[in-house]
């Protein structure tokens, strides 16, 4: 017996490695992925270029512009683990609560101030005033959000993910855009049914 529980040690470390290898994003065996279809002799540096960005990401009033650039658009990021988004937050725009399942998300601010803010698994709130010039990590999994407080200028970030497809789930979407039963909310929340109704409504 007293071998026996060793074993049965190892092994269960050994299943839990493979989970965490599997739960990222697979690694490579050769310099690049080669996207089906493609003819890897035919590649010069444009296949690993993406031009999509240079027209920036333009907002309307209280809105925030974003080009993503992950995997679906630029295919050399295949086995990479990387992808980015380019966001630009008109004046007074929030870019909701939310949050990225599948990667961590490293922002850097290159033209403003945006204020960001993440919680923890026990609802410690991390928040800061970004420049332009600052980076700011959220780690996987996390809620946050964004939001451009000035009421006259724009900013504008790049975020770079750890993932070719780290995902999105918006908070108050996936709650109050679905079809979780409004008597969940009114108890989760603590709110009324009209209230609850309230909120459906701006998700619309």
């Amino acid at each position: 017996m007293a071998k026996t529980i060793p074993i049965l040690a190892l092994w269960a470390l050994s299943l839990l490695s493979l989970t965490v290898v599997h739960a990222a994003d697979p690694e490579l065996l050769s310099d690049f992925a080669v996207p089906d279809g493609l003819d890897e002799s035919k590649f010069d540096g444009s296949f690993f270029t993406y031009t999509g960005l240079r027209g920036g990401a333009p907002s309307s009033t209280n809105t925030v512009g974003r080009k993503p650039v992950s995997v679906r658009d630029f295919p050399a990021l295949k086995g990479t683990g990387l992808s980015l988004e380019l966001l630009e937050f008109a004046p007074g725009s929030v870019n909701v609560p939310h949050t990225h399942p599948r990667g961590a998300e490293l922002l850097f601010v290159t033209d403003g101030a945006l204020t960001v803010g993440s919680t923890d698994s026990n609802g410690k709130l991390y928040r800061n005033v970004l420049q332009k010039g600052d980076v700011f990590v959220f780690p996987k999994g996390l809620p946050h959000y964004q939001a451009n407080l000035d009421k006259a200028n724009k900013a504008v970030v790049v975020s770079a993910f750890s993932s070719a497809d780290a995902g999105t789930v918006s908070l108050p979407k996936s709650l109050f855009g679905s079809s979780v039963p409004d008597e969940v909310l009114t108890r989760a929340f603590k709110v009324s049914p009209e209230t609850v109704q309230q909120l459906r409504a701006g998700q619309n």
